[in-house]
């Protein structure tokens, strides 16, 4: 199955302070429920959790996601499917208050 990644950035949101919450909305569109979804500070090596805070995020759902004590803005994210597809991106993650995949 091929997925194309889109983030849908609002603009107006400040910058974390150091080791701030960051919150926005996760959306789900593409055909296959989303089981796993990691945020790393770009150039970290590891993934850390899964912040999915569910078993599984269906086809057409969204829900919050928070990363706690957030490192900058700049995040790479890793989404991982139900039917074994994996996909990677990035984010400004300051910006966005809505993210979506599809």
């Amino acid at each position: 199955m091929r997925m194309i990644l889109s983030a849908a950035m609002i603009l107006g949101l400040a910058s974390p302070a150091l080791a701030e919450d960051v919150s926005f909305s996760l959306s789900n569109m593409t055909g296959a429920d989303l089981t796993e979804f990691y945020a790393t500070p770009v150039g970290h090596e590891n993934w850390e959790q899964n912040l999915l805070g569910m078993p599984s995020l269906g086809a057409g759902s969204a829900a919050q996601v928070t990363i706690q004590d957030a490192q900058g803005c700049d995040y790479d994210l890793r989404m991982v499917f139900a039917d074994g597809d994996v996909l990677e991106g990035a984010s400004n993650i300051c910006e966005t208050t809505d993210y979506t995949i599809q």
